[in-house]
């Protein structure tokens, strides 16, 4: 793909690998590349194996469903939350990711954000809610029936000073610890956000049914 996709509706791949080329960046951590999927409000892709390089990999610009998505190397981000309404959700059901140096999963916009059933192995962070958007919203994550494999720095980041939640019900980390559960940020607006637990704190992020392995 030299180009970016633009879905509207359902979009299922087949179990097809996709591929970024030309301008669609080179699937490193440099920011605002392009992604190969970019799905409107109410949009669903399915059964699509994403390879490398893997650009900016998909963008929702507001509810929208991706179900069996496989991500082989994940290159920037695996998927990015965009969007404006607080009431929107992204569902992620089924699929998995290897290799993401930073985040699987970026929640930029305001909302809901669901991950279930759901694997990954070598990931920094499953999920991160923006750290440091010029724009901040309150963002919600619930996570459920996930199997994480170490190497892994936490399974979600939120900022609880923005009024983000996560709920996690049900999670193996295999290689993990509680230190790689939850972790709690001071999230800005400019500058870099601060780092402020790395364990659940019953409020803001509550987990239970953690399996370690």
């Amino acid at each position: 793909m030299t180009a970016t996709r633009k879905v509207s509706g359902t979009f299922d791949g087949a179990n097809t690998e996709f591929i970024g080329g030309g301008n669609l960046g080179d699937g490193s951590q440099d920011e605002n590349q392009d992604p190969l999927f970019e799905l409107s409000d109410g949009a669903t892709l399915a059964d699509v194996i994403i390879g490398a390089p893997a650009a900016d990999g998909v963008h929702c610009l507001g509810s929208c469903t991706l179900r069996n998505v496989w991500w082989l190397d994940v290159g920037e981000d695996a998927a990015t939350f965009k969007g404006t309404s607080a009431s929107q959700t992204m569902t992620v059901v089924g699929g998995g990711a290897m290799h993401a140096s930073d985040k699987v999963f970026q929640h930029n916009g305001p909302g809901t954000f669901i991950i279930k059933d759901f694997q990954a192995t070598d990931v920094g962070k499953l999920y991160r809610s923006c750290g440091n958007c010029k724009t901040q919203f309150a963002r919600h994550v619930q996570v459920s029936n996930v199997t994480v494999t170490a190497p892994l720095k936490t399974l979600v980041g939120i900022n609880p000073n923005l009024g983000d939640t996560a709920t996690i019900t049900g999670a193996t980390l295999v290689g993990g610890t509680a230190k790689n559960v939850c972790a709690l940020f001071k999230g800005v607006t400019s500058g870099e956000p601060t780092q402020t637990s790395n364990v659940p704190d019953g409020v803001a992020c509550l987990a239970t049914g953690i399996t370690f392995e």
